[in-house]
């Protein structure tokens, strides 16, 4: 069905415009012209690309069957099914028009809704899903893109793909699950049968995000979301008012415990009484049906931008990979060592959980059905309030020996007996499958101490590591740092790894004066502030600093290589929505403008699409000699292979979120691609071959990695540091070192396995290095490499 060739639909309705579109279904605004021209929304169903003909034909009967009995379901809150007809072998669902807009459009334009208009949805949405469930339905697919918002109604839509809770077809057994997976129970992800409280969930995960502003598990990937409801309990609402403990209730990870639609109307009616009277007591719940527990409040994780290897700062060499005859380098480029799951599956799609889902990058080990390292509430409230006591005490040195120093004894004398020990902490993934990284960069920490204290860079001081895992699992930030700032001898701490971990670990740790130097992190918004895309910079922390560079300059550098190396001067760019992926896109667009160049067209995916049918032809008939992607592999990949299915034959380039093994696995059309990362590879620079050859010579079990040279260099900045404060205090180590440490490192510049080490204004690196790489022969192989633009 298509707007150039308008038809009708079962004889009598006739599309008019395309008004939506998502993973499973288009909408039409149609008119019936059996009932004199009334205005109608034809929703038609589009099945997963790949499903065989039994599974199929099993799906389109389960549609047809459902969608018709909720024909039968009157109630003001339900959009109104007129019609269920099939379609070219499809099921169409012809419905009531409703001119309005989604709660996700009201989310979207005016940021979170107050507590009261959110209360006030909730009500009309238990009022409709009660009748829903009286009918025998579950809906399965509640979100704010499924709520609908009029002047005078709140309407749920969709029950077109909702499930009967008696069917008993095969499919209910394949696991197969149909849904949007931010709002999915954990049960729900499990493949288990659908009953009301699965709704019950989704509803509270749909307030949540309309109250806070974000879903209650905002990660991406299918794995890594899965993961976090498995094992984590939803971040504690901050905005929610008398409405948060409706939506505790309502997020109850074990169904049998959640609270019914009774209930929580009843809890929905005492906060819109309590907002009426102008109280703020929160509703209560019976004895015995407490919500799950809730953790410490720190940000959702986001997404960490991908692996970056270890580089040096040479002058711009390209070796075009494009060109056959280029005389391209032949070797390939290390891949980075970091897990490389499948690709998460599509939002709306069926999605398949037979296995136990693998971790993204900033996510922790534990698998979904375990249970074993979730948070219980008295070590939440232990670890907050040792984070609370650590962070806002006044700490004091443990005075030993007669000496005013930690550890006891004056520094600069030389004497074994009195030397001062000082502790650099180190938080790294130490377990878990991004474990080999965390250990390539506890190692590397660790060789840059002994390489302190062979050569007694600093006299007087011997420098030891003290290493904490954090499973690369935010909720774990804030109690290592708690760990560090109580350990008087901790002067700084290397790491962590993951951009999730970092906002959990960066504040405690600034609050203390804790200096803290990361080999790992990419993500802006960590030194310039939240604003930072719309111009306005603002540094968080004066103590944090990195040995790395960030997603601000993997755009630009992305647009010098496409328009200025490969001549491509009309690109096609197309974003995920994530925050690294318009921090990518946002960048490319502005320095590929700013170059000459032309953007032909611009898009923005759901990161859980898998269709793009119709963006591949518009990038197609655009006449693009390249298209930009910005996001994540598990996006980029389908993208790629359908833009090459539909003629595109200009290559796809993107940022470190696609340099991965699984994009090259999972795209059979993969070859000319392009990515860039952050940093060039240790082999390619005299500093770097040295650092690895005496890391082997070390004799450690676990490579180095990606991350290596980087924490080698952010443990030698924080010995650099501690030498300088040494030499301003005539050669002893003051009481409060801590707080000298920030301006040492401020002030830091040497020479180190990744070139020149020193930091702006901001804490980030002045040596900001970039590499792009290209599919060849089904590899990554480098291509070139060179500064950031400036």
């Amino acid at each position: 069905m298509t707007e150039q060739n308008p038809e009708l639909i079962a004889g009598r309705y006739q599309l008019v415009e395309r008004i939506g579109q998502g993973g499973m279904g288009r909408v039409w605004r149609g008119v019936d012209q059996q009932l004199f021209g009334r205005e109608v929304a034809v929703k038609e169903i589009l099945f997963p690309p790949g499903m065989d003909d039994g599974d199929r034909a099993a799906l389109l009967r389960r549609f047809t069957g459902e969608a018709r009995a909720a024909v039968t379901i009157s109630h003001p809150g339900i959009i109104t099914i007129h019609d269920v007809v099939e379609h070219d072998g499809a099921p169409v669902i012809v419905m009531e028009l409703i001119r309005g807009e989604s709660l996700a459009a009201a989310i979207r334009s005016r940021g979170r809704l107050p507590a009261r208009r959110v209360a006030e949805i909730g009500a009309v949405m238990l009022d409709a899903l009660a009748e829903a469930h009286r009918a025998g339905i579950v809906h399965r697919d509640i979100k704010p893109d499924n709520v609908l918002l009029t002047k005078d109604r709140v309407v749920l839509t969709d029950f077109g793909i909702a499930h009967l809770t008696d069917a008993t077809t095969r499919l209910s057994h394949t696991g197969i699950v149909i849904g949007t997976p931010q709002y999915m129970p954990p049960e729900q992800l499990e493949g288990k049968r659908p009953t009301a409280a699965n709704d019950l969930w989704a509803l509270g995960a749909t307030l949540y995000h309309a109250v806070e502003g974000c879903p209650p598990f905002d990660v991406e990937g299918l794995h890594a979301l899965a993961v976090a409801v498995f094992t984590r309990p939803h971040r504690p609402p901050v905005h929610a008012g008398p409405l948060a403990p409706v939506l505790d209730a309502l997020l109850t990870k074990d169904p049998a415990q959640r609270v019914g639609a009774a209930e929580a109307a009843e809890m929905i009616a005492s906060v819109l009484a309590s907002c009426a009277t102008g109280t703020d007591a929160p509703p209560g719940r019976e004895p015995g049906r407490e919500p799950a527990p809730a953790s410490t409040p720190v940000p959702a994780p986001a997404p960490d931008p991908r692996s970056t290897p270890a580089p040096d700062a040479p002058a711009d060499r390209t070796r075009t990979l494009l060109d056959p005859g280029s005389g391209a380098d032949p070797r390939g480029g290390p891949v980075p060592d970091r897990p490389t799951g499948p690709p998460a599956p599509p939002a709306e799609e069926p999605v398949t959980l037979g296995e136990t889902p693998t971790r993204e990058h900033d996510e922790p080990a534990t698998p979904p059905k375990r249970a074993a390292r979730a948070l219980t509430r008295r070590s939440v409230i232990l670890g907050t309030a040792l984070a609370t006591l650590a962070a806002g005490s006044v700490l004091t040195w443990t005075l030993t020996q007669g000496g005013d120093k930690p550890g006891g004894g004056a520094a600069g004398s030389g004497a074994k007996d009195s030397s001062v020990t000082v502790v650099i902490g180190v938080d790294a993934p130490l377990s878990g499958g991004l474990s080999p990284m965390g250990a390539g960069i506890k190692n590397s920490a660790e060789l840059a101490v002994r390489t302190a204290n062979e050569t007694e860079h600093v006299p007087g001081v011997t420098f030891e590591i003290k290493a904490l895992d954090d499973g690369a699992d935010p909720a774990k930030g804030a109690s290592n740092a708690a760990a560090f700032v109580s350990d008087d001898q901790v002067l700084g701490v290397v790491g962590p790894l993951n951009s999730g971990v970092a906002r959990t670990l960066v504040a405690p740790l600034a609050q203390a004066g804790v200096v803290n130097v990361s080999p790992g992190n990419t993500d802006p918004v960590l030194t310039l502030g939240p604003d930072w895309a719309a111009g306005t910079t603002s540094r968080p922390h004066s103590t944090y600093f990195r040995t790395i560079g960030t997603d601000v300059d993997q755009g630009p550098y992305a647009a010098r290589y496409l328009y200025g190396g490969l001549k491509k001067t009309k690109l096609y760019v197309v974003d995920d929505a994530s925050p690294h992926g318009t921090a990518l896109t946002t960048g490319f667009t502005a320095e590929l403008k700013k170059l000459g160049g032309t953007v032909v067209g611009t898009e923005q995916v759901d990161p859980a699409e898998r269709a793009f049918a119709g963006l591949a032809e518009r990038a197609r008939s655009s006449g693009a000699d390249a298209v930009y992607f910005g996001g994540y592999y598990d996006t980029a990949a389908p993208l790629s292979q359908q833009l090459k299915q539909a003629g595109v034959t200009a290559p796809v380039m993107g940022g470190d979120g696609i340099f991965d093994q699984q994009y090259l696995t999972s795209n059979p059309k993969a070859e000319g691609d392009l990515a860039t990362n952050i940093g060039v590879p240790a082999e390619e620079s005299a500093q770097g071959r040295a650092f690895l050859a005496r890391y082997q010579e070390a004799g450690y079990p676990e490579a180095a990695g990606w991350y290596g040279p980087y924490a080698y260099d952010a443990t030698w900045a924080l010995i650099e540091a501690v030498k300088a404060v040494v030499k301003a205090n005539d050669g002893n180590l003051p009481s409060d070192a801590r707080a000298a440490m920030q301006p040492a490192v401020a002030g830091l510049a040497f020479d180190g396995v990744t070139g020149r080490v020193a930091f702006d204004a901001a804490g980030d690196p002045v040596n900001r290095t970039l590499t792009v790489y290209g599919v060849k022969g089904g590899t990554w192989v480098s291509a070139t490499s060179g500064p950031a633009p400036r």
